[in-house]
């Protein structure tokens, strides 16, 4: 099932401020592929993903269209998005995943409630094994799971509904690099499946280990969208080769500057106080084709 986002913005609303938090962001994601959305923290990353599933707060607007199949996500009322969407369409893998289980019921307890409540066919011990779990551990409360154990139980009660897209935020948020690569070979088999798999994250490395494509966020908007062979290989926005450069395998040399405030943004490219290749012409907002740079 595709995933076709098109023109999706979100602003919160303020007492006296707005923040402009995703803005005009489009892509698409097919059946079979892993999108890889990076950028620095508060660039707007996971505000996106919980726009897709109707879980931002009240003082939240979105606009535009997130096409699942025929489905639009950000038309769709709650009734339809619980209904229907949430871990049936759609599996999320929260960020930090201890801090969203239950701390008084064991892991076992969560999914076979999950698995009740999206009608799934499997046993909680066979989620279990597929995601590289011992029945037993199902046993522990949150408290007693290590940071693996926790990511693979989340992983799990993702995939309790059998969703053809899941969506992973910060999935390798406080793990060791074993566990994210071992994170990162599940997600991809995910994807060997045949799900479209979108994985939210700040760590270069573990999306190089992963993704089909990549799109990179700046200040709520999507600036590069490339094959991950072709991004890693020749990154053509200068933020995008900023990330890469500041990689400890390669240049070890940090953007200069700061990100904007979200809530005042510049009419033109936002990256411009940061860029060694801005010009006058930069005060103007290029389009995306791919890229949006003037000087790409």
């Amino acid at each position: 099932m595709t995933l076709r986002v098109e023109g999706l913005s979100v602003r919160f609303h303020l007492p006296g401020a707005v923040v402009h938090a995703v803005t005009d962001a489009a892509f698409e994601l097919r059946e079979g592929r892993c999108l890889a959305l990076v950028g620095e923290s508060g660039c707007g990353k996971s505000v996106m993903a919980h726009a897709l599933l109707g879980l931002l707060p009240g003082n939240a607007v979105v606009t535009g269209h997130a096409w699942l199949g025929s489905l639009d996500l950000v038309a769709a009322p709650e009734r339809v998005l619980a209904g229907q969407v949430r871990g049936r369409r759609v599996g999320l893998i929260p960020q930090s995943p201890a801090a969203h289980l239950t701390p008084v019921r064991t892991a076992r307890a969560q999914l076979a409630e999950t698995l009740r409540e999206l009608g799934g066919g499997q046993s909680p011990d066979a989620l279990a094994r597929r995601a590289g779990l011992r029945p037993d551990d199902l046993d522990r409360y949150p408290h007693q799971l290590s940071g693996g154990m926790a990511q693979r139980v989340a992983n799990a009660l993702a995939l309790a509904g059998d969703p053809p897209l899941v969506i992973a935020d910060e999935p390798t948020t406080g793990l060791d690099r074993p566990l994210v690569e071992s994170t990162m070979a599940e997600l991809r088999r995910l994807c060997d499946e045949g799900r479209a798999v979108l994985i939210i994250t700040h760590d270069l490395r573990a999306a190089e280990q992963v993704a089909d494509d990549v799109a990179v966020m700046y200040a709520g908007r999507v600036v590069e969208l490339a094959e991950a062979r072709t991004f890693f290989a020749r990154p053509r926005h200068p933020y995008a080769q900023g990330l890469l450069d500041a990689l400890p395998s390669r240049a070890f040399t940090p953007i200069p500057g700061d990100p904007p405030e979200l809530t005042c943004l510049p009419d033109g490219c936002a990256f411009l106080p940061r860029c060694s290749r801005a010009t006058s012409r930069c005060e103007e907002l290029p389009p995306l084709n791919g890229v949006a740079c003037h000087h790409a």
